[in-house]
This record gives structure tokens, sequence and C-alpha cells, in this order.
């Protein structure tokens, strides 16, 4: 069976940059989660005058970094682990790298709205396979 009733689950919330000085700046954050892409889910950091950074990681490293240290390369999640309720996400990319500190609880709610639309273990019913493999391929035509 393929589940064609496709939903949306937006949040936004704020995230502390947290600079080596210790100085934090907040930055506001959209997550969007598809059901048509429902193993990842989309960052939209807003960025100041620069405009928006957007960072896609999957859902199953966010739930996995709300209880233990996860991810490795670009995406690091993790508790921080002096405070509870927060978790610490760090982003690395070729231009730099940023730490963020997120209330934990606002991302297990957002979490939790995105199993009501895609049940963890289901993501593969909601994928349309062929227009996956199309997406990859190379267009001859």
């Amino acid at each position: 069976m393929m589940a064609n009733d496709h939903s949306t689950v937006l949040a936004t919330m704020v995230f502390n940059l947290v600079a080596p000085a210790g100085v934090i700046a907040p930055v506001g954050v959209e997550l969007r989660y598809d059901s048509r892409n429902p193993y990842e889910i989309c960052m939209k950091l807003n960025v100041g005058k620069s405009g928006q950074v957007d960072w896609v990681i999957a859902r199953d490293l966010l739930a996995d970094g709300l209880v233990a240290e996860a991810g490795e390369g670009d995406v690091r999640i993790g508790p921080r682990l002096d405070r509870p309720g927060l978790v610490v996400i760090a982003l690395s990319a070729p231009s730099g790298q940023a730490t963020f500190e997120v209330n934990a609880d606002q991302l297990v709610d957002f979490l939790n709205d995105t199993y009501d639309a895609v049940a963890p273990g289901d993501e593969h019913r909601w994928m349309n396979v062929d227009e996956a493999l199309s997406r990859l391929l190379p267009h001859n035509q």
C-alpha cells in the first residue's frame, strides 16, 4: 500500500548560536518535515542580512541525538550533559562551523508531530521509488 495522504509538519523555534567566547546569539530556525521525503528534516536558519542557510538532516539522527551523541561529519547532535533539557547541534561546512543549543522539549514536540505524520519504520511506504530514482539518475532526454 502506498500512502498518498501527504502532509507537512512545520515548527519555528530559536536555536542559540554559541560562539567560542561563550557569546550566545539567538537564531530563528524553521524545521520542516514532508512525508514525501520521510527520512529527512529540513532546517532553515535565518542568518540576518545574508538570508537563509538550509540544512537537511536525517530524522533518525535528530531522534538519536536527543538521548546520546549521534552523527559524524557535517552534523553532530547530542544532549548537553551539564545542562539537562538542552541539545547541542554542531554543523560543519567548508565555509565554517557553528554550534547551537536548542531546547530539547521543542525538538521532542516537533519529532512527535513528524511521527504522527509518518510512523517510525513506515517511511518506505511513503517513498515514491520511481521518483527518488529519477532524481538520482542522469536525464538523457
